[in-house]
């Protein structure tokens, strides 16, 4: 958890608690007690009047709240839709940070624009997933943030399989597949990739940087020329 989200959480424990010990936010947030020390006496330096001292608890003043943030009911929307597809399409770890993000969201939302996360008839729904091809997701999101190689077997549309080692450019939704936008090893060139007809992905310890004409500029470039 980055430090600024963890800070978010320690105001939201205390909100509406009459006394919250050090021992509780360090368990719940998963930190030592003394890195919770750490972050209340910044807040407090900062601004938020927290009340209290090490060894008995901690309690927020009455009255203190976040800056409510302004979005239009359009806003929300789009954000509560964006969420609830990548809770059905995103995989197991974005589909948690997702809810994590609408929870935060409602949380510092003004009472006239909260209302309306609730009030969003958009939904997204997913009936093809299976535990195998989130895991397989995640694996390539995680190889494709790390910008590490990535190998694993592929069945093409026609039954041929293959092994490869690529570079992974871009994950792309096409509505009811993802596929990867990779540099492929194998056949020197870019080549895009169904998430759903991989196996046994790997991540490899060998990472890659952009190297000019192999970006997924260049790939965009590419498929532009092509269509």
């Amino acid at each position: 958890m980055r430090r600024a989200d963890r800070l978010f959480q320690i105001i939201q424990h205390l909100r509406g608690r009459r006394l919250t010990t050090a021992r509780h936010l360090a368990e719940r947030l998963e930190v030592s007690e003394r890195t919770i020390y750490r972050d209340i006496r910044d807040l407090t330096l900062s601004g938020v009047p927290i009340e209290g001292e090490a060894g008995v608890g901690y309690v927020l003043r009455k009255g203190f709240d976040l800056p409510p943030l302004m979005f239009s009911r359009d806003e929300v929307e789009a954000l509560v839709v964006g969420a609830r597809m990548a809770q059905a399409w995103g995989g197991r770890e974005l589909a948690r940070a997702a809810s994590r993000a609408l929870e935060k969201i409602e949380a510092v939302l003004p009472a006239e624009r909260s209302a309306d996360v609730n009030r969003c008839l958009m939904f997204a729904l997913n009936f093809r997933d299976t535990p195998q091809l989130g895991t397989t997701l995640e694996q390539v999101r995680q190889a494709l943030n790390q910008r590490n190689l990535l190998r694993f077997s592929y069945t093409r549309e026609d039954g041929e399989r293959s092994e490869r080692t690529v570079a992974p450019l871009g994950l792309y939704f096409w509505g009811a597949a993802w596929t990867l936008a990779a540099w492929c090893e194998l056949r020197g060139a870019f080549r895009h990739f169904r998430i759903d007809r991989m196996e046994s992905p790997a991540i490899l310890e060998e990472t890659f940087s952009d190297t000019p004409g192999r970006t997924l500029e260049d790939f965009l470039r590419h498929v532009k020329a092509q269509g």
